[in-house]
């Protein structure tokens, strides 16, 4: 096997302009790139969080490093947020810390972009196993960063994944992966994101000789610089030269010089982590079931074999100083405690090292002190004679209990990510790859996999497939339903040079596109970045839990001493009967017992599951329905939102305008009119221009029948057709209008947005008359824009142009009054215009004339009352003012910037998903604050019984093992709970508005 010297070359990748393209660019890369000023933003995986106790304790050890601004940890998804200064600040100094803390850390890489980084360092993805919370990931954290030639390591405990910049020079995989596995967990290789490592599954290998084969195409292709075939998983690891090889050249070579003889495909790394997250599940069960099938027999020995008398005699013939039955529950329990309860032991140990407490110390604490106890009895009873009972039973089936409600809790957790898993699925697995010649002519088609698709490649889309890629179309048109990327229901139209987006289905006619976005940069995946960012986010609310959390464990265990020297000097002292005391026990085993109960029943794990849990699902609810969140404190200010503030343009209206009115107030007919204002705007970019231009080509060429597409085509052509007429000296004149010549005479356009807006034509001694005046009056009543037209300084006709409302406008306004939401509006429109589209939307609080930037000032204005304030825009200049917002909401596509400055991102153009928006967020809250109660309620209440206060009384008193079935459960029920969310349906605005339809 050939093991060449690896380096690497850095590489960018081309950013297109088109605004579906870069939807969520920008807000993902910032999460690791340098940001404002000199300070840097990394995500750390962390591993060994089992509680918000624990959170709360990476948190602040993250917080005490000076250079350090500000730290966020995820306990869900076992994910720290940390921006430092980078002067002060190493990323070495970052998992220190948290693994100080009693924690594994590694620091994340960047989120699939591409991960060669320029300075010769790649980024390779590992799953991780054996690691049971916080600790455990800031240990393996600690472990690789402290690896010659890591520069970066971030682990996941939720998906069991590590991401790790590293030099290949000074470290190979191999390395990696034994440093890993020589601190005590298993660990493999996925593959590396750079464009110059693929991870190939190879079919076709048998023998010694086919192995052979191999070696020698790869020895022999030009580009390879290091491969390793891993016989086992029959997986082909190669890092290639991109100058030379690309993947899908790489395997076309593979496969020729092998006469056919070999298969390859793509490792889809994705794929690879949900079989892991499967993994993790299966072996919670197997463990589970392995502590169940030890665990049976033992309390079968204790609560059935007494009334069996052959069992029970075989049981009680002494074998040595012991009982056989006492041998047996000895042997079995041990292995309980200490093979399949290693894991609490290990988890414990390692946040005690660091100062830290969690729920592995509760349990750990527990079940020793069952077991050594019972230890303890049977010697006592060897060396003495008398012979106390034994609880062995007790530590085995709250092993038993916890396992089987972590495993249901893997389960529950598996199932708040199925929205990102839903959005992965809708990627296609192959693609028809159009082969060309140089001239560009079509040689054939091939099937390819989709993850070897390159940008420029020409697809072929047959009807009811999924398009492989972002792209343009080239050839055919067809219908595209796009609702499980924007949330649109109805088909899209997609003929030449549309647009389409990766993962939507074909419905009808065949496609070609040619794919401009690829992999890591398609909409679908910037859309998956992005909510997988929002659900590593904290909401404030979250720091209720982090508190009570971080005094949890200490308070539970004080509690556990107070319980048990409460009973035992109350039975010392003679507070309470001996008749109590079960037979042959005394004070202690009876005191003991109780604090066992209180110790094991406390959960910490129900509050700190309470928050992230319900966020994940709502973020993947709001992406399913078009409406994505960028993070659970934008979640948490929508439920608090009464005051709603829309632009106007693009965003209550449609965006498109359109003439509706066309005055003439001179001699000249109607058609003559519109040919010279046409003319006059042909060579302006305006879209005013382009609606008048369109409309004159309407009336000039076609009747009232006539398609938009005729008339599209016509407007395309109509500079060429003749009829319109020669224009010399064209100017734009910003904010007023445009002007040039005509047949050797002045021609002015102005347009009329500011109320007395007439400087153009009163520059050019104009004379506007009363009838004019009371005519543009009227437009702008009617929620029109009035254009003023002079030729040879007499004004000869005006015409009036209007963006219609877009038809939900009205009644979502109307819901949002009934969800006691208020609505205003601010624009940069006439008082009149914006007045005549309030009324007819319901709006009665308006601000208009705003500048861009006085928009801004207008959210501000509304925060001054203590309101909290969602801004709803769709363009660059609405930026300002959903910075400004509480919330910010951009509307359809939008534009980056937009996107950018918003807190929320509506996919579709469609005002009913700000409804949509307000409504998840109250929801979800209630929801967690919901699970708060739950959560509270039960250790308020499980406590004390545990502890024994219902027992002088109703003799109520909780065995160790059912107090850990309780505790399993009720983290359980927590999260199934916020799985609950997953039922949630978009409000119907028949139902918001208690409108009755028949």
């Amino acid at each position: 096997m050939r093991n060449l010297q690896l380096t690497a070359k850095g590489s960018s990748v081309a950013m297109d302009t088109r605004e579906e393209e870069r939807l969520l660019g920008s807000y993902d890369e910032e999460n690791f790139e340098q940001i404002s000023g000199n300070f840097r933003r990394i995500q750390v995986s962390v591993t060994g969080m089992t509680c918000a106790a624990c959170s709360n304790s990476v948190e602040s050890a993250l917080m005490s490093i000076n250079g350090v601004v500000k730290a966020s940890v995820a306990l869900l998804q076992n994910r720290a947020d940390v921006t430092f200064d980078p002067a002060l600040v190493k990323d070495e100094d970052i998992t220190n810390a948290i693994e100080n803390a009693g924690f594994d850390a590694e620091i994340l890489s960047e989120p699939r972009t591409s991960c060669t980084k320029p300075d010769g360092t790649l980024v390779g993805q590992f799953t991780i196993g054996g690691m049971t919370c916080a600790a455990c990931v800031n240990s393996v954290e600690g472990i690789l960063r402290a690896l010659p030639g890591v520069k970066k390591a971030v682990v996941a405990l939720a998906t069991s994944f590590g991401e790790v910049e590293y030099d290949p020079i000074a470290i190979s995989k191999e390395g990696i992966v034994s440093a890993i596995e020589d601190a005590g967990f298993e660990a493999s290789f996925i593959q590396s994101t750079g464009q110059d490592k693929a991870v190939l599954g190879v079919n076709g290998v048998s023998s010694a000789m086919d192995l052979q084969l191999l070696e020698g195409i790869l020895c022999n292709l030009k580009g390879v610089r290091q491969f390793h075939f891993e016989r086992t998983s029959k997986e082909l690891e190669v890092h290639f030269d991109p100058a030379f090889l690309n993947s899908r050249s790489l395997i076309d070579e593979i496969e020729r010089g092998s006469y056919g003889k070999f298969k390859l495909l793509v490792k889809n790394p994705y794929t690879r982590m949900v079989s892991k997250d499967l993994e993790e599940s299966s072996k919670m069960f197997r463990l589970f079931t392995a502590c169940l099938f030890l665990s049976v027999p033992v309390i079968f020995m204790r609560v059935v074999c007494p009334h069996i008398p052959f069992i029970y005699s075989l049981l009680i013939r002494r074998c040595g100083p012991f009982q056989m039955g006492d041998w047996l529950k000895w042997a079995l329990v041990t292995i309980v405690q200490f093979v399949i309860g290693k894991r609490f032991y290990v988890a414990a140990s390692r946040a005690l090292r660091n100062g830290s407490t969690n729920m592995d110390v509760l349990v750990a604490l527990g079940t020793s002190a069952s077991y050594f106890y019972s230890v303890y009895a049977l010697l006592y009873g060897a060396i003495t004679g008398f012979w106390s009972p034994t609880y062995f039973e007790t530590s085995a089936m709250l092993i038993t209990f916890v396992l089987f409600g972590k495993y249901l809790e893997s389960l529950a957790k598996g199932k708040t990510s199925d929205a990102i898993k839903k959005l992965v699925e809708l990627a296609p697995a192959t693609a028809v790859l159009l082969v060309k010649d140089k001239g560009g002519k079509i040689l054939g088609e091939r099937e390819i996999d989709a993850l070897l698709i390159q940008p420029g490649d020409i697809l072929k889309v047959l009807p009811g497939a999924k398009i492989p890629a972002d792209g343009l179309v080239v050839w055919g048109s067809s219908y595209v339903n796009e609702s499980m990327v924007t949330g649109e229901s109805d088909p899209v139209l997609k003929e030449v040079i549309s647009s389409v987006i990766g993962g939507t289905i074909n419905l009808h006619g065949s496609l070609h596109i040619q794919a401009n976005k690829v992999g890591s940069n398609t909409v679908l995946s910037q859309i998956i970045s992005l909510v997988e960012t929002a659900q590593m986010s904290k909401a404030p609310i979250q720091k209720f839990a982090d508190f009570i959390a971080s005094i949890f464990v200490p308070v539970v265990v004080t509690l556990a001493l107070l319980t048990l020297l409460g009973w035992y000097l109350a039975g010392f002292l003679g507070s309470y009967p001996k008749e109590w005391l079960p037979e042959n026990s005394n004070y202690f085993i009876f005191s003991l017992m109780f604090a066992i109960s209180v110790v094991v029943i406390a959960c910490p794990c129900a509050l700190g599951l309470a928050t992230p849990t319900a966020v994940m699902v709502a973020t993947g609810i709001g992406a399913n329905n078009g409406v994505l969140i960028k993070g659970g404190d934008a979640l948490e200010r929508a439920q608090k939102v009464n005051y709603v503030v829309f632009d106007k343009t693009g965003t209550l209206t449609q965006g498109r305008a359109t003439v509706t009115t066309a005055k003439v107030f001179s001699g000249k007919d109607r058609s003559e009119f519109l040919k010279l204002v046409a003319s006059a705007e042909a060579s302006s970019e305006h879209p005013l221009a382009k609606a008048i231009l369109e409309y004159a080509c309407h009336f000039h060429f076609f009747d009232e029948g006539s398609t938009m597409k005729d008339v599209q085509n016509h407007v395309l052509k109509s500079k060429f057709s003749g009829w319109l007429l020669g224009v010399s000296d064209f100017s734009a004149l910003p904010g007023r209008g445009i002007q040039c010549f005509i047949d050797g005479k002045h021609v002015l356009v102005e347009c009329t947005e500011q109320i007395g807006n007439r400087k153009l034509m009163t520059e050019n001694q104009v004379t506007i008359s009363s009838d004019v005046e009371n005519f543009i009056v009227g437009l702008e009543e009617s929620a029109e824009t009035g254009i003023l037209v002079a030729y040879d300084n007499e004004l000869i006709g005006v015409l009036g142009v209007a963006d219609p409302l877009k038809r939900e406008a009205a009644v979502v306004i109307e819901g949002l009054v009934k969800m006691g939401v208020n609505p205003v509006m601010v624009t940069g429109d006439n008082w009149r215009t914006a007045l005549a589209v309030a009324k007819e939307v319901g709006i009665r609080d308006v601000r208009a004339e705003v500048m861009p930037a006085g928009k801004a000032d207008v959210i501000r204005s509304y925060q001054k009352g203590r309101n909290v304030v969602a801004m709803v825009g769709d363009g660059i200049n609405d930026s300002p003012a959903l910075a400004a917002a509480d919330v910010g909401m951009a509307i359809g596509a939008g534009t980056d910037i937009a996107i950018e400055a918003a807190d929320y991102v509506l996919m579709r153009n469609n005002l009913e998903d700000v409804i949509t928006a307000i409504d998840l967020s109250r929801k979800t809250f209630a929801r967690i604050r919901l699970n708060y109660v739950f959560a509270m309620a039960y250790n308020v209440i499980a406590i004390p019984v545990a502890a024994g206060v219902l027992f002088p009384w109703l003799k109520v008193k909780l065995p160790p093992w059912v107090s850990g079935a309780c505790m399993a459960l009720s983290s359980v029920s927590v999260v199934c709970s916020s799985l609950l969310l997953r039922r949630y349906k978009k409000p119907r605005l028949t139902t918001i508005l208690e409108i009755t339809v028949d």
